[in-house]
């Protein structure tokens, strides 16, 4: 083959192919570490193969989601704590399908930079299958994009997709009625929404993510980077032992616009905001940007990450299954006639 002196290549152009294949070798052991019954090859390939009977499902449908971190993103690159940001992309993606009532089955991961940087991607992509892991998931691939020119210096982009499955005929919501009691799961922080206005927040309060936690103990950057709580198990449990007829997944919407998707037309919410207590970081951004309580519940998930609505005669046993899973629960209020979430009580 002819070899030209001082002729071009794909790495002077900026695309580094070794060091995307050393990539995939690094996290070749925290993908196999989250195989599950149901995978048929390992990465490497041109696609992934998974077969859902294997998985234990007679009549699968199967269910998709698909989501990103957001401009979280943006706390963890300033800050370099990069290794709770794989769980947050995970999470904000199979906490979607738990509330169709599907069980996540396998995970697919893209992570798109300048320049690729071995050590900070391995760093996320641990964290994606640390995420998958915890959730029962099989990381069964992804894509490493370096593209020059398409990204600041440092500056990384991702974006997540999940696939489960559910026994036909099994979907949620399913038999949502008039009062259904509302059981919430509490949130470990802000997630993964909002981070827009919590970004604008610290500006407004002349903080920077290096400042101490103004709400708590470590720096202001590490108290909002606690990754999103994966609610999966105990979902999947309070489903199976009976008596859910839907789940809502709190992202940006807050309650008050996430709730009524899961809910029939005719029927609404009634929440008692003092059965649970506001969580330090979000009465710090209240405070310190002065923002309205109806903002505050239209924006973030204000300590409730996902709500149940279950059969009246069931709640005290999905209560106890529940936190038996590790779940704080709140008896956030019932389901009623007419549309929307009508809030009583007071937030802070």
């Amino acid at each position: 083959m002819t070899q030209r002196k001082d002729g071009l290549s794909y790495a002077a152009a900026g695309v580094d192919i070794d060091a995307g294949n050393a990539l995939v070798e690094r996290i070749k052991p925290a993908a196999a570490a989250t195989k599950r019954p149901g995978v048929m090859d390992g990465l490497g390939g041109f696609g992934a193969l998974f077969d859902p009977r294997a998985a234990g499902f007679n009549d699968p449908v199967l269910v998709a989601a698909t989501d990103g971190v957001g401009t979280k993103l943006r706390i963890g690159i300033d800050t370099g704590e990069l290794d709770g940001l794989g769980i947050d992309l995970v999470a904000m993606c199979v906490n979607d399908l738990v509330c169709q009532g599907a069980e996540p089955l396998f995970f697919l991961d893209y992570f798109a930079t300048g320049k690729l940087s071995v050590d900070e991607a391995a760093r996320v992509i641990n964290g994606i299958a640390e995420g998958c892991r915890l959730s029962g998931t099989a990381l069964i691939g992804g894509e490493t994009a370096e593209m020059p020119g398409m990204y600041a210096k440092g500056d990384f982009d991702l974006a997540g997709f999940a696939v489960g499955a559910m026994e036909r005929g099994k979907s949620l919501p399913a038999g949502v009625k008039d009062g259904d009691v509302l059981l919430g799961l509490a949130s470990d922080g802000v997630h993964s929404n909002g981070f827009s206005l919590v970004r604008k927040v610290a500006e407004h309060a002349g903080l920077t993510w290096e400042s101490p936690n103004p709400f708590g103990s470590g720096t202001l950057g590490q108290a909002l980077l606690v990754p999103t709580r994966l609610y999966v198990n105990a979902v999947l449990a309070a489903i199976h032992s009976g008596g859910v007829h839907a789940a809502a997944h709190i992202t940006g919407g807050g309650i008050t616009e996430n709730l009524p998707r899961v809910l029939p037309k005719g029927l609404g919410a009634e929440i008692d905001l003092n059965s649970f207590t506001l969580p330090a970081v979000f009465d710090w951004l209240a405070e310190a940007g002065g923002i309205a309580d109806a903002e505050m519940l239209k924006t973030f998930n204000s300590g409730v990450g996902m709500i149940l609505a279950v059969a009246a005669d069931r709640a005290e046993a999905l209560e106890a299954l529940l936190k038996s899973e590790g779940e704080t629960v709140f008896r956030l209020g019932h389901v009623t006639p007419g549309e929307g979430v009508r809030y009583s009580g007071n937030l802070r």
